[in-house]
């Protein structure tokens, strides 16, 4: 049956529904700049019409309609793109993460420059060099000593700096543990909160953009995936839960995330890199530099000692221990020794007994590192115990050393183009000292040129999917302002209908069944 007053209510239905409208649309506007909001709509549907089919209904052709009204506030999102944007951003965290540690590598390292450990090897090479041409001059000696001390102390300083960045990377990686603790927590109670109010029928759009914006985050430090349920999110990396619905959040530790790494489960974010970074770059170049030093100073070379060279008292060389008139060699012969050390015992210095020991030793007593290389402590305090001569007056007792003779010296410089034994894992490698280091630092160049490439990549890959979400997702104040008017003509349409309809019942009610009184 028609109402009198149906006109009314079908206007103040429009009313109503149209400030839900505007409403909205200023909610839009006024979080345009808020990062993680998705632009809200009203769904409007038509109201059910007054009759229905059935037995009990009038003869009114038809069905007359009865307006506007509202059921719910749509928050525009696209699982598809945010699951695409998870995947790239977790690629994204963790090249980003090793493409920093890779150029605070290279800014440890500094090379090439005139300051590197390469420079200071070429200089301890030429130090030598320059030694042997007066092996006498004390100050020759000095300078070798300062230039000994610089190079164990750019390596001294290199080790720390190396070790540092590790140390550096290990917090890290407890901080992000924490924060990812954190942030599902929150996710909880997210679940929790939007499951109550969505349950007496309300929309939780901002509490959804809330949970949203914080997977985004979690993106960034892992690989996450998300399948949402009725009651809310869960969430998993690879195979582990992280966040099951009615379960709660799993606690995450530093330690987990290694054996996660391990697994497989563990393949992407800012934690995954943090690991590659410290365990692949960081040690690596930390083994390298420890090999660097320890070759230098005790790894295996050979070299030429000249005819006329006399060995100190007991020296073996070849399996071959010379000892009295043997020790006077009356051909050139070609040995292997232990690096800078082994080669400095065959010499002689100035004080008697004139023999000297290692050159190089370590700090703690133990093996050489870049950490705990030195020299050896004698020559700082004295230059003269610094071996440059292989030859005495008499290979017999009571022979005193030929200090002009600059036959270790010459060896010594001429160590700069000979094959050291570097270990490369289960393998050897015969090469010079400063070939291996161009070709750690060649290394270290590539690994970084990579990483910049792999990370540019993956941000324009987050950046492509970040503006199509935009696109979709994303507050345009020129469609916002268009739809104001919209509403806002709509608005004022229905309050003209509804002053209409006020007109027509002032008639009926006030005007109507006045003749013949």
């Amino acid at each position: 049956m028609r109402s009198t007053f149906g006109g009314i209510e079908i206007s103040k239905r429009s009313l109503f529904t149209q400030q839900a409208a505007l409403s909205t649309t200023g909610h839009n506007i006024a979080n345009a700049n808020t990062k993680g909001y998705s632009r809200q709509v009203v769904n409007m549907v038509a109201s059910k019409p007054i009759e229905f089919p059935g037995l009990m209904r009038s003869n009114v052709p038809g069905q007359m309609g009865q307006g506007v009204e509202f059921d719910h506030i749509v928050r525009v999102r696209e699982k598809f793109l945010d699951d695409q944007y998870y995947n790239e951003n977790n690629s994204l965290g963790s090249w980003t993460i090793r493409q920093d540690s890779l150029e605070k590598l290279e800014k440890i390292v500094n090379e090439p420059s005139d300051s590197g450990i390469r420079s200071l090897i070429t200089k301890f090479w030429n130090a030598w060099s320059d030694l042997s041409k007066d092996p006498e001059n004390i100050d020759g000696r000095k300078i070798l000593r300062e230039t000994a001390m610089s190079l164990t102390d750019a390596f001294n300083s290199t080790s720390k700096r190396l070790t540092d960045l590790r140390s550096d990377l290990t917090e890290n990686i407890d901080v992000k543990a924490t924060q990812m603790n954190s942030i599902l927590q929150s996710v909880n109670k997210l679940n929790l909160e939007i499951r109550r109010v969505e349950g007496i029928g309300n929309d939780a759009n901002d509490l959804r953009d809330q949970r949203d914006l914080l997977l985004d985050d979690l993106s960034s430090i892992a690989n996450v995936s998300v399948t949402e349920t009725d009651n809310g999110y869960n969430i998993t990396m690879g195979n582990i839960a992280l966040l099951t619905v009615g379960g709660g959040p799993v606690t995450v530790s530093s330690a987990s995330l290694e054996s996660a790494l391990e697994s497989g489960d563990l393949s992407g974010g800012e934690v995954h890199g943090m690991i590659i970074s410290r365990n692949t770059y960081v040690t690596n170049y930390i083994n390298e530099f420890n090999s660097i030093a320890n070759t230098m100073a005790n790894g295996e070379v050979t070299v030429t000692i000249p005819k006329g060279t006399i060995l100190p008292e007991g020296t073996v060389l070849n399996g071959v221990t010379y000892s009295g008139p043997t020790r006077e060699l009356t051909s050139d012969l070609s040995v292997k020794v232990n690096g800078i050390n082994g080669l400095h015992k065959l010499g002689y210095n100035f004080k008697s007994p004139y023999t000297s020991g290692d050159f190089f030793v370590a700090k703690d007593g133990g093996a050489i590192t870049a950490a705990t290389i030195q020299l050896n402590m004698d020559f700082v305090d004295n230059p003269e115990l610094i071996a440059t001569s292989m030859r005495m007056t008499r290979t017999g007792l009571g022979g005193t050393v030929i200090k002009g003779d600059n036959t270790l010296a010459v060896l010594m410089s001429q160590l700069k183009d000979q094959q050291f034994s570097f270990p490369t894992g289960t393998d050897v490698s015969q090469v010079t000292v400063d070939d291996y280091y161009r070709s750690v630092i060649g290394q270290l160049g590539v690994q970084t040129s990579e990483a910049i490439r792999q990370a540019t990549n993956s941000k324009d890959l987050v950046d492509q999917v970040e503006s199509r979400r935009q696109s979709v997702s994303g507050v345009s104040l020129d469609e916002e302002m268009a739809n104001m008017i919209k509403f806002q003509h709509a608005y004022n349409a229905a309050a003209r209908s509804l002053t209409t309809f006020d007109e027509m019942l002032d008639k009926v009610i006030n005007s109507m069944g006045l003749v013949g009184r």
